[in-house]
């Protein structure tokens, strides 16, 4: 047997302005898209914003459904528009933010498990790590790499 240490590195900012510039513009632009989320089941607002290497910005907000099975989170309808309007262009970062009744979430929130595989995909498709930059109103996380939310991915190469 063989014992292994996996170690996950995790940037905690305080406040948004501590952010550097860029990381401040997309997650503003985050909490803008949450705005547009429809959300008339769960009451849970995610917006989700991401910066291309063109320099452009894509927001996305989930979109739920009576048949829950059948809404989008934000992370993929930002990450699907961008990936099909924008094919040549790498995700260079996304902000991901979430309120509810009471506001911006206390904790920072995290992309699901089928937002964190197709984070995993997109960089696996353009050979480049994404930043990673989660919102809550206590702190938050910035992360380099989809590997630091999902270190065991299923990526293409595991299809060999």
């Amino acid at each position: 047997m063989r014992r292994k240490e996996l170690r996950i590195k995790v940037c905690e900012y305080d406040a948004v302005e501590e952010l550097p510039e860029s990381d401040q513009e997309l997650l503003l632009a985050a909490r803008k898209a949450s705005n547009n989320a429809y959300a008339p089941y769960s009451k849970f607002c995610v917006g989700a914003a991401l910066l291309l290497e063109n320099g452009e910005i894509i927001a996305g907000s989930n979109q739920e459904n009576a048949d829950f099975t059948d809404g989008l989170c934000a992370e993929r309808v930002a990450l699907f528009y961008a990936n099909s309007t924008y094919p040549d262009q790498a995700v260079k970062a996304i902000a991901v933010t979430a309120k509810n009744a009471n506001g911006i979430v206390e904790f920072p929130a995290q992309p699901c498990g089928s937002c964190r595989q197709v984070l995993v995909e997109t960089e696996v498709r353009y050979s480049k790590q994404i930043r990673i930059i989660m919102d809550g109103q206590k702190y938050i996380q910035v992360l380099d790499g989809a590997d630091n939310l999902l270190p065991f991915a299923f990526k293409p190469s595991d299809l060999e």
